[in-house]
């Protein structure tokens, strides 16, 4: 399905090692005329890493999108009634994300945009990005995965002779996944040897 025109959110959790990995793709969501709003969480806005000064990531991808986000419960409560997006991208959506979403947690902006999304049978995105996704975390991915309106970007281990529980989705694949599963359809194929393409 065609991009153009749709509305769809870009919730952000924090994963700050792979944002210069997902910003690119939000610039391209952007030139395929979809209206991008976007949703942070605390950690986007309060943490400052090597990978960035806090909120320094979100203020980008205000400004590129031209939309101001979404950052508290009560702002995406209202996404639920309003209906207002197509399509919920969670990138990156860490390990604790991951973990709170498959046990029905909504204690923050990204989590709350997810379960208004899904009260809409709309399509929720997620490109995973945690270091104990062949951990404690595979469970959680099992049973996202096999829950109505969840589609995951391919992942796969981003490092596995260094960090072996390590999972990470190829975030290149973010426009094509939401195209997949406006359709209802999981972009296939969601396994994938991740390392590999990252090889020059």
């Amino acid at each position: 399905m065609e991009l153009k025109g749709k509305t769809i959110g870009f919730a952000v959790t924090g994963s700050h090692c792979t944002y210069a990995e997902v910003f690119p793709e939000v610039v391209r969501l952007v030139s395929m005329d979809v209206n991008v709003i976007p949703i942070f969480s605390n950690t986007v806005l309060q943490v400052s890493t090597r990978f960035g000064e806090a909120g320094e990531w979100a203020k980008n991808i205000e400004e590129v999108t031209g939309n101001k986000a979404i950052t508290t419960l009560p702002e995406a409560e209202p996404l639920g009634p309003s209906k207002k997006l197509d399509c919920l991208v969670i990138a990156p959506c860490t390990g604790n994300s991951l973990s709170r979403l498959a046990n029905a947690a909504t204690d923050s902006s990204v989590l709350m945009a997810a379960k208004s999304t899904l009260r809409n049978d709309r399509p929720v995105v997620l490109a995973i990005s945690t270091n104990d996704g062949l951990g404690l975390n595979l469970y959680n991915i099992a049973k996202l995965i096999n829950m109505k309106n969840i589609f995951l970007v391919p992942f796969g281990q981003d490092a596995p002779h260094v960090k072996m529980n390590s999972l990470v989705s190829l975030m290149r694949l973010i426009p094509e996944t939401c195209e997949a599963a406006l359709e209802k359809r999981q972009l296939q194929p969601v396994l994938i040897e991740r390392w590999r393409e990252e090889r020059p």
